[in-house]
């Protein structure tokens, strides 16, 4: 029972509403304590229960919160000090959509610190944020000079050789030297984390004796994940853990690498009925999840629970924790998991212009912060790529699918039937910037362009396997996707066979090759840019290991291919064209855009015949940019999508005196050829070149 101090009620402090009754939810220290506020619009009553602190299961302390008129509960104590550990208790109605039970610690949802018992029970308590930044600013990276690079907090260090053992796989390590310089030389601006937020694993992964890797399961939006801490900071007390990682940012700032958190708001780890409840589900599983009358779950996630975004209060939650890691730990931009879901009223219907939606991109605390949807969800009309306002970006799922379609399935198809199933003009529109997919005011950078990411294959796996190779994961290998647009090029997995092999690797950068000499924003996913496997494992959400861990040694032919992806990154940022602002209007000169002529192997511009025709798979690109802030670039792409040689006709065009070779995908040492406009060139079967325009 807890122990109740008569005294206590001259602590307690009912405050005011305000214009905004949302504000300063959670714990605020003051000179003479904290206060600490609390949103419940079902609760009868919650309860302050503050811990010994030599005993973190012993309530010495126990305060009656007061409700306002905003439906925030409010207290205070002098005790409420960074350091303290803490939980609610909350006291309301019985009902289907209801979940109240007076007897169960809860977490604060606004909690910025978590400690686990002995028994395995969370609690909150009261961080230190004390952190001496010492000047250093966010790196600002303009969104067109940006390539995202899709990593793991643990993953990228824990096989790292240079990084000191006790760090490996811990934030320090992601900030060791030797990361930070990798990620340089690589060429790459921005790394994207996987989850961070303090994260569970899902009850059926628990009795199957696996572990969430990914963490795509939030237990609480304000508090790093103290696993990837180092045992130094995880037994350091109070703070020591957000330093930590405070000072990994600070160290990739410092380093001009930016900072891209993927965010899980649309559900939490307390999963769904049955599943367990630490939060919001005790505090009010009425207001905070979808739910019918019957109190069924309306699940758009596919995770067992749907946060209720048509709450005012839901809302202020997610913009809450945008703004403290936005400002206070310095995060440079966020990825939302299904952010579908967050768009979606009342009807469960998903709205563009959602409160939510909109205040994400137009708050002032969050201006300059890159916002970065994945369009989509698993709900009825879930599909929403192209549908965000402005400025958003969006994980282009039809880039991905288009591209693999042209290197990889379409070759396999022409191999088995004689015939490609489609022509060059669906991947010449991914190319360009998706203009057919994102309205003309928002632009190509409003497209993440990808290939891979952490769910599905890898690069290398899809020049490796037809089929998803799942086992591991303990569902028979019904778990992953079966539509992979992959292509093993005669055997499945590994091979000894010098000629596939070489097909493979010759594939892979293709594919890069697309992907980082497009229009739009690129995502590398971490270990494609040398060919990392997973053995055919296209959902290694499971799998904390050296199966998804990012290997640092590597084999000749992997670190030729990692000097090819340092090479195309270096051609990227020395060629504007390659990276228009805006989209061109056809007659009228825009600026930061780019100036596209497209032209067939003849060297004459492309008819309808030769966009349509599945036998035409060849294509030059001829971009200029239109300079604004760069000075005036013009590039010359050719695309050959079928495995045999094709001879082409240099394109001739007012203003273009020669064409100087930068990049071959069939070769990756020949560079620096000339040739003249109206020249042959013969190129090799399914391959790329890039050429700089000369002007005369």
């Amino acid at each position: 029972m807890p122990v109740t101090d008569p005294t206590v009620d001259s602590l307690i402090s009912t405050v005011a509403p305000l214009s905004d009754p949302l504000r300063d939810l959670g714990v605020r220290t003051t000179p003479t304590g904290g206060e600490l506020r609390v949103w419940s619009a079902s609760a009868t009553a919650i309860e302050l229960c503050i811990y010994g602190s030599k005993d973190p299961n012993w309530v010495a302390e126990s305060i009656q919160l007061q409700k306002d008129d905003g439906d925030v509960w409010c207290g205070t104590s002098p005790n409420l000090v960074a350091g303290t550990r803490y939980s609610l208790r909350a006291t309301g109605p019985t009902g289907p959509t209801h979940r109240f039970d007076p007897a169960m610690h809860l977490i604060d949802p606004y909690a910025r610190g978590l400690a686990r018992t002995a028994s395995g029970d969370w609690r909150s308590y009261v961080q230190d944020d004390d952190f001496d930044w010492n000047g250093t600013t966010k790196p600002q990276v303009p969104l067109d000079h940006t390539v995202l690079y899709e990593a793991h907090a643990r993953g990228i260090s824990k096989l790292n050789p240079a990084v000191p053992e006790e760090l490996r796989g811990t934030y320090a390590g992601l900030a060791h030297d030797t990361a930070i310089s990798y990620l340089k030389d690589l060429g790459v601006t921005t790394i994207q984390l996987l989850p961070v937020h303090q994260f569970v694993s899902e009850q059926r992964l628990i009795k199957q004796g696996l572990s969430n890797y990914w963490g795509y399961n939030t237990l609480n939006f304000f508090t790093p994940h103290a696993q990837y801490a180092s045992r130094e900071a995880q037994f350091g007390g109070t703070g020591a853990v957000l330093r930590e990682f405070k000072g990994m940012v600070k160290l990739l700032h410092e380093a001009g690498l930016e900072v891209v958190l993927d965010v899980v708001y649309n559900h939490t780890a307390e999963e769904g009925k049955e599943g367990p409840t630490t939060s919001l589900r005790g505090l009010d599983n009425a207001s905070y999840y979808r739910q019918d009358a019957k109190g069924n779950y309306i699940d758009v996630t596919g995770c067992g629970n749907t946060v209720n975004f048509a709450q005012p209060a839901a809302q202020r939650l997610v913009l809450d924790s945008l703004r403290y890691w936005a400002n206070e730990v310095q995060i440079d931009g966020f990825r939302f998991d299904l952010a579908a879901t967050l768009g979606r009223d009342e009807r469960v219907e998903f709205d563009p212009h959602h409160p939510l939606i909109e205040a994400i991109v137009t708050d002032p605390e969050l201006q300059g912060v890159k916002m970065i949807a994945e369009p989509w969800d698993v709900g009825m009309g879930g599909w929403q790529v192209g549908n965000f306002p402005e400025p958003w970006s969006e994980w282009n799922d039809d880039y991905r699918d288009r591209t693999r379609n042209f290197w990889l399935t379409d070759i396999g198809a022409a191999r088995a039937d004689g015939v490609a199933p489609i022509g060059i003009g669906q991947l010449a529109s991914k190319l360009s910037g998706s203009k057919g997919v994102f309205a003309q005011e928002r632009g190509p950078l409003a497209s993440v362009n990808f290939v891979t990411a952490h769910d599905g294959f890898t690069l290398a796996d899809l020049t490796a396997y037809n089929q998803k190779h799942n086992l591991g994961n303990g569902e028979n290998n019904r778990d992953g996707t079966d539509n992979n647009h992959s292509f093993n090029y005669g055997v499945e997995g590994p091979t000894h066979d010098a000629t596939i092999l070489s097909a493979r690797e010759k594939a892979i950068r293709n594919l890069l090759g697309t992907l980082l000499l497009s229009a739009g924003l690129p995502m590398i996913t971490a270990g494609d840019e040398f060919g990392r496997s997973q053995r055919g494992n296209n959902n290694a959400y499971c799998h904390d290991s050296e199966l998804t861990w990012l290997p640092w040694e590597h084999e000749d032919w992997q670190d030729e291919l990692l000097l090819v992806s340092q090479k195309l990154l270096r051609l990227r940022r020395a060629n504007p064209a390659l990276r228009p602002i805006r989209f061109g209007i056809f007659g009228e000169t825009v600026p930061s855009a780019t100036q596209m002529d497209w032209f067939n192997k003849e060297g004459l511009s492309m008819s309808i015949e030769d966009w349509d025709s599945p036998t035409e798979r060849t294509l030059q690109y001829l971009a200029a940019s239109t300079p604004e802030f760069e000075e005036f670039n013009r590039i010359l792409l050719i695309v050959h999508g079928l495995e045999a040689p094709e001879t082409v006709c240099l394109p001739e065009h007012e203003g273009v005196e020669s064409y100087e070779l930068l990049w071959n995908s069939a070769d990756d040492h020949a560079e620096g050829e000339t040739h003249a406009p109206g020249s042959e060139l013969t190129l090799a079967p399914a391959s790329m070149q890039l050429f700089l325009a000369h002007s005369s």
